[in-house]
């Protein structure tokens, strides 16, 4: 979400240009500015590196979508047999190859993992969008309900940032759709979408006058935190860093609060989403999130042979 920063700044550079006496004359652009999901969104398309260039053997994966726009996705095999399969959802900047540090680690711990961008990011085609971008974590699970080696394996969906968010209202809208959905790590996720707007608007003197202009520019009906009792009973872990100068440690206070049974939440000295490398605590972080990968992914084995024995 830290791209957000250098949009409210156009706006405050602008001001600076004409002065307060101008601003009747800059609300058309402040609403170009502000009035659109476009706000949230800063794709690159060139990917920097691949997952071979830190010692990863990987596919591409390459998901079809109606209209002719696709999401591209790197596929990391687990080394050994697999326990689990995470599909990671990134944040609102870049694409994944800046993101990949996050989760490279996995396989080696025996966790597949799939990255996928969203339309617009790297070589993924089409508009990026908040419904988009949900959509997009909901064709990475079909794209994994097609694959025969994950019928055995459970799935566990991680976000991050802008991805907690979109990745938390799909997987509570459609994740009951895929039976081997076995958990959701939310990491550094805001509650709401105009409340977090507010928030960076609020925090520099400059962008403070415009923070009803960035609320009422964001996505109505879409906030995670209005979802979150759907996700139960799938396992939910929350994760932030106490000194999160992005998304405020209070959004996570609120997004467990607003939680069902079965929840974690794990909070850690850092900053925004530093959690499994840059943060102190990041090998501890790392062995939080296996421990939840493990004992949801023999709670998903031990529900589905009882299923299978009633039958």
């Amino acid at each position: 979400m830290a791209p957000l920063f250098l949009r409210l700044n156009q706006i405050a550079s602008l001001v600076c240009l004409r002065g307060w006496r101008g601003l009747p004359s800059l609300v058309p652009i402040i609403l170009i500015l502000c009035g659109c999901e476009g706000l949230l969104f800063f794709p690159q398309q060139q990917l920097l590196r691949s997952p071979a260039d830190v010692g990863l053997s990987y596919q591409e994966a390459s998901i079809a979508l109606d209209g002719g726009d696709t999401v591209h996705g790197w596929w990391l095999p687990a080394a050994g047999n697999a326990q689990a399969t995470v599909l990671f959802a990134h944040g609102n900047a870049e694409n994944i190859s800046t993101h990949l540090a996050s989760v490279y680690w996995l396989p080696a711990r025996g966790v597949n993992v799939l990255l996928i961008d969203y339309r617009g990011y790297g070589k993924s085609i089409g508009s990026p969008s908040v419904v988009n971008a949900q959509l997009d974590v909901v064709a990475g699970l079909a794209w994994l309900a097609g694959q025969a080696s994950e019928r055995d394996t459970p799935w566990f969906v991680l976000g991050q940032s802008l991805g907690a968010s979109v990745a938390g209202v799909a997987v509570a809208r459609s994740g009951n759709k895929y039976p081997n959905m076995a958990g959701l790590v939310l990491d550094a996720g805001f509650s709401r979408y105009g409340d977090i707007a507010q928030e960076i608007a609020a925090g520099n003197w400059l962008t403070w006058s415009f923070q009803c202009f960035a609320r009422w520019g964001m996505p109505d009906g879409q906030d995670l935190i209005d979802e979150l009792a759907a996700i139960a009973p799938l396992p939910l872990l929350i994760i932030h860093g106490r000194q999160d100068p992005v998304v405020p440690y209070a959004h996570a206070a609120a997004l467990y609060k607003a939680a069902q049974q079965p929840r974690r939440l794990l909070s850690y000295d850092g900053g925004h989403i530093e959690t499994f490398n840059q943060a102190a605590s990041a090998v501890q972080n790392r062995e939080q999130l296996m421990d939840f990968i493990s004992a949801a992914g023999e709670d998903w084995r031990l529900n589905r042979q009882l299923k299978r024995d009633s039958l």
